[in-house]
């Protein structure tokens, strides 16, 4: 089982840059890049709620829950 991160996903449909986003949610651009790449063992509430507010969605919309294989 794991949780993929979608977020480049979302960022692309609304156009926004990984600086712009790390910005407005007020995260450092390496943290970001970890969550973009599928390498956070965590989120903080309070991130995951600033990024729908930018990014003007759902937490599903970002987070996804696959399960089977070993990955």
């Amino acid at each position: 089982m794991k949780i993929i991160v979608n977020l480049d996903v979302m960022m692309a449909k609304r156009k926004i840059s990984s600086t712009e986003l790390s910005n407005k949610i007020g995260i450092s651009k390496a943290n970001l890049s970890i969550l973009k790449n599928n390498k956070a063992k965590a989120i903080r509430f309070s991130t995951l709620e600033a990024i729908c507010d930018v990014l003007d969605c759902q937490p599903g919309d970002i987070l996804e829950y696959k399960t089977g294989g070993d990955s």
